[in-house]
């Protein structure tokens, strides 16, 4: 249940010839983007004999038990010829969404919002249905801009009239270190990527649409796609769509943000209409005071190795967080959560929106934001399930190599972990926040003439430029550089394989605030998954140790 946006998948498996998946279960990304590509899942193993015997097997035993809008596009040979029939005559699912009946979620009420029906397509709103919502915001990036324009131009033509083209941003932020020798220690992966970035820049520039791209003179990127839409863009209430697993992220701010693939951001880009199943909740209380040492990334490695998310119940769901821990939370934080929750396997996390919330909108943005009173779940609003988390005697959380379920109570280690690696950065982990705890620890080091440990190297990287900026103003760098860490200009970089950061042997351990520690994530070696003021306490001591361990092995 931790998939992936990315298309290519079900895409290469659909070009290789293959028409039928058979399976246990199916991520809900993936199977989504089977039925987008026309591609048919199954999970009836039954099929297998009646194949093998030779028999023609009917398209209805195939979406009989599909719930009905995959059904139908799975007739229509997939999303775009579906889209492209249904896109005129929309009318709002909801005449009024303030008069539904009964309590609602924050969740259900935005996509209320947002839903829109036609003759063809009814839609009744009940959890675990699906229809279509008109996005405030649509995103790509690098990877998946070139495939969405080619299915767009092989189906439409070589001209597009692409809708609300001023609500849709494009960024370039997965490739900018692509160059660095680590990533291409196998094989040279730059002609491939120049093709992806000629492909991309073509598209947006074709049709006038917004781009953050490469800094220029300077590696890096204006930033990574969630970590600007939050500071820019995105705002209580609203519903995103983004081609990436953690568009979650924007979830911190009060919205509804979630992941999508090339074939289902196509059919956005030109109908202005994106598929969602209207989903189930699950409320995670966090209560008590959250001590100090403990940032978002111990709480939410907590959430993962709950059993309840381990076991895969919280697939398709939305997580959203609450309790007096949570508004102690500020909006950086937050997005530390709603982010991760594609680990988790939901479609989404939220918070409400709050005091927090407002102070982060008027302090980066300078936007003045007024709450409505809408914008929260209604009391006696239905929930699957509800995770408690006493915060109060949360310790550093570490997840072991393999799965960011494979939660470990720091204090709990045993053996000593020798590290090799220290990475900081990402979409999760390269906000204001983070740098605030990476500097904390490396300005404590630095006052006491301690560096990284012999044979580690770390790595900090900005996840835009905005943050890159207020490091400067706040006088991190000179910290950061007197311990000996490599700066780097935003991307994504080691956490999706394309930059520095990079394991190369199978030997190699690295402590890393990234959300994804899966084999070859980033490289071949081992990867511990931990909070930011973790991963900087451990390139000083060169194993895997808490700020507090640190500073009594200096006292």
């Amino acid at each position: 249940g931790k998939g992936s946006s990315r298309e290519h998948s079900p895409q290469a498996e659909l070009y290789s010839g293959v028409k039928l998946i058979i399976a246990e279960s199916f991520e809900r990304l993936y199977r989504q983007n089977c039925d987008n590509l026309g591609l048919f899942t199954s999970t009836d193993f039954g099929l297998i004999d009646r194949i093998r015997a030779g028999e023609e097997i009917p398209i209805e035993d195939l979406v009989g038990d599909r719930e009905p809008l995959a059904a139908k596009i799975l007739r229509a040979g997939g999303l775009l010829g579906f889209g492209k029939a249904i896109a005129k005559g929309l009318q709002p699912a909801v005449a009024d969404p303030d008069a539904m009946e009964g309590p609602k979620t924050l969740a259900e009420k935005i996509v209320a919002r947002h839903a829109v029906v036609a003759d063809e397509l009814d839609w009744d709103l009940k959890p675990g249905t699906a229809g279509f919502v008109q996005p405030d915001w649509r995103y790509f990036h690098d990877i998946f801009s070139a495939q969405c324009a080619h299915a767009l131009h092989e189906f439409y033509g070589p001209d597009l009239d692409l809708h609300k083209p001023d609500s849709i941003i494009s960024f370039e932020d997965h490739y900018s270190y692509a160059h660095r020798p680590e990533v291409n220690t196998k094989y040279d992966r730059m002609p491939d990527i120049r093709r992806m970035s000629i492909g991309h820049r073509a598209f947006w520039q074709k049709y006038g649409l917004k781009d953050h791209g490469y800094l220029e003179g300077e590696e890096g990127s204006e930033g990574i796609s969630h970590a600007v839409m939050t500071e820019s863009y995105a705002l209580p209430g609203q519903l995103l769509a983004g081609t990436d697993s953690h568009t979650p992220h924007n979830g911190a701010l009060g919205c509804l943000s979630y992941g999508v693939g090339s074939t289902d951001m196509a059919n956005s880009l030109m109908t202005g209409l994106n598929r969602i199943s209207m989903p189930e909740s699950v409320r995670v209380e966090l209560k008590g005071d959250i001590p100090a040492g403990v940032m978002a990334k111990d709480i939410v490695l907590t959430v993962l190795a709950d059993e309840f998310t381990k076991s895969g119940g919280g697939i398709g769901k939305v997580y959203e967080f609450g309790g007096n821990a949570a508004a102690q939370l500020p909006v950086d934080e937050r997005t530390t959560l709603t982010n991760m929750t594609a680990e988790m396997g939901g479609l989404t996390g939220i918070f409400a929106p709050d005091e927090q919330t407002v102070r982060f909108l008027k302090e980066r943005r300078d936007v003045d934001f007024t709450l409505e009173s809408w914008m929260k779940s209604d009391k006696g609003a239905q929930y699957v399930h509800t995770i408690e988390i006493d915060c109060s005697s949360l310790t550093p959380m570490l997840a072991a190599p393999g799965d960011p379920g494979n939660g470990v109570r720091l204090p709990d280690l045993g053996d000593p972990v020798q590290v090799h690696i220290a990475y900081g950065g990402s979409c999760t982990a390269g906000k204001r926040a983070d740098f605030d705890g990476y500097h904390e620890v490396l300005r404590w080091a630095a006052n006491r003439g301690l560096k990284a440990a012999d044979g580690v190297k770390l790595y900090l990287q900005f996840g835009t430029i905005a943050v890159r900026d207020y490091c400067r103003d706040q006088g991190y760098i000179d910290a950061f550089e007197k311990v000996g860490a490599e700066i780097l200009h935003p991307a994504c970089g080691a956490c999706a394989g394309c930059g520095p950061g990079l394991s190369l042997d199978t030997e190699t351990v690295t402590v890393s605030a990234i959300n994804r520690n899966f084999p070859g994530r980033s490289g071949p070696g081992k990867v511990w998954l931990a909070s930011p003021v973790t991963v900087a306490a451990s390139a000083i001591a060169g194993e895997i140790v808490s700020f507090e361990e640190l500073q009594a092995r200096h006292a």
